[in-house]
């Protein structure tokens, strides 16, 4: 299973890497994928670009940021742990005194040991993080007129590219099933590389298959990325699209988590619910009220696609998320396995499933094809109508099992409907 060398691969080569929603730390995760997947993709946006109601940020990038003591000791060094500075702080040299330094730390008090994971991508700001002990430390240690060198060597490149990654592995059908997983964040593990961990490992499966269907991965920054490709691709998303997974926080082995999409009802939800019940697995549901990674962008109005969340242990339920403390030592073989067994299966029966979607607007001429009376005083047959009701629910959004209920024959009689349907071309398979 190539799932172990890719553990060892984020272990040993992403983990370190500051990554954010742009700038190098993005581009060289994405340049170390493509070592392992060369067919992947890699697309950039510029800087600015309107999408939806939303701008591509300027691109950041950081080479050092420190604090110095009046000693000229460095008292906290981003080179040490990328996670001591704000994401997207804007460049800063200056001297401060003990109070104006203590405003710019953000702590976690809650784990005295942790260093949090803070950002301010769209607004400007610049700030330092510590764990709570160390910022105690300080308080202690200092008077109130001792003074601070602070810099931040870092820049906002307007005329920037925000980057993502997709693979895409054709299937027979253009009917699509969308795996999404990002690469956004520094240093975290089950909140950032358990997703690309797994998605790696499902491309590698799913590539020595012949696919009913045809899969598309995205390796992409969170929200703004996700925004970037439903807007540039909205139209062949909504006409292809039966299902799907976000990735994240999947990388433990404490629990196994979900988030159905927002109604719960989806070809996805129904087949991720097999997949438990199959790997005899009970997990934890979450509502779609408590949404929080990309679920949000791929369900929300307008857009409205079938996308379900995969997780372990969700995010913001686990002591360690958005910390110096969601390592390799909570992420492992054992965690990031069960989680894609799960995402395996419930892909695999999304490629197995028969999901019918009529190809005309409105309804078809059936007279013309032999299928419906010409003549109004002639009573519409049964089977007629068997086809006419097949027809109104394959929107896309059922399967042959659901549609047989729907109509109310057995499945052996929906499936002869829809090979009769088939044959005449009315229908998208």
């Amino acid at each position: 299973m190539s799932i172990k060398r890719y553990y060892n691969l984020g272990k040993e080569i992403l983990f370190p890497i500051c990554r954010s929603i742009t700038g190098n730390g993005i581009k060289k995760t994405l340049k170390i994928i493509k070592t392992q997947l060369p067919e992947l993709k890699i697309y950039q946006v510029k800087s600015g670009t309107k999408v939806f109601d939303w701008k591509v940020p300027p691109e950041w990038n950081i080479k050092d940021a420190y604090i110095l003591d009046k000693n000229n000791i460095k008292i906290i060094d981003f080179k040490k742990n990328n996670l001591h500075l704000v994401s997207y702080s804007v460049p800063v040299s200056k001297i401060l005194k003990k109070n104006e330094l203590l405003d710019r730390l953000h702590d976690y008090k809650k784990i005295p040991e942790a260093i949090p994971y803070v950002t301010s991508y769209y607004k400007k700001y610049w700030g330092f993080c510590c764990s709570f002990n160390q910022k105690k430390q300080i308080i202690d240690s200092y008077s109130k007129d001792d003074k601070f060198k602070v810099v931040i060597n870092s820049s906002l490149k307007k005329g920037g590219n925000l980057l993502y990654g997709e693979f895409l592995i054709p299937g027979k059908s253009k009917q699509e099933i969308l795996i999404s997983t990002y690469v956004c964040h520094p240093s975290l593990a089950n909140n950032e590389l358990s997703g690309p961990i797994v998605a790696m490992s499902l491309i590698q499966s799913f590539l020595k298959k012949k696919n009913n269907k045809t899969l598309r991965f995205l390796f992409i920054p969170e929200t703004i990325g996700s925004i970037v490709f439903i807007h540039k691709n909205l139209k062949h998303l909504r006409e292809n699209v039966i299902g799907g997974y976000n990735l994240t926080c999947i990388g433990d082995d404490r629990m196994h988590s979900c988030m159905f999409s927002k109604y719960g009802n989806t070809l996805s939800d129904q087949s991720l619910i097999k997949s438990y019940k199959k790997l005899n697995i009970r997990p934890k549901v979450y509502s779609f009220l408590q949404r929080g990674s990309d679920e949000r962008q791929y369900c929300s109005p307008g857009i409205e696609l079938p996308i379900a969340s995969i997780f372990r242990s969700k995010y913001g339920e686990y002591p360690e998320y958005h910390t110096s403390l969601d390592n390799f030592n909570i992420v492992n073989l054992k965690g990031l396995k069960g989680g894609y067994l799960v995402a395996r299966t419930a892909i695999k029966i999304l490629l197995k499933k028969i999901i019918p979607k009529v190809k005309i607007l409105c309804e078809p001429n059936m007279g013309k094809r032999g299928l419906y009376p010409t003549l109004s005083r002639n009573k519409l047959k049964h089977f007629t109508k068997d086809l006419m009701n097949f027809l109104t629910y394959s929107d896309g959004k059922n399967d042959l099992k659901n549609i047989s209920k729907l109509i109310k024959k057995n499945y052996h009689q929906t499936k002869k409907i829809y090979k009769i349907l088939l044959k005449e071309k009315l229908l998208i398979n």
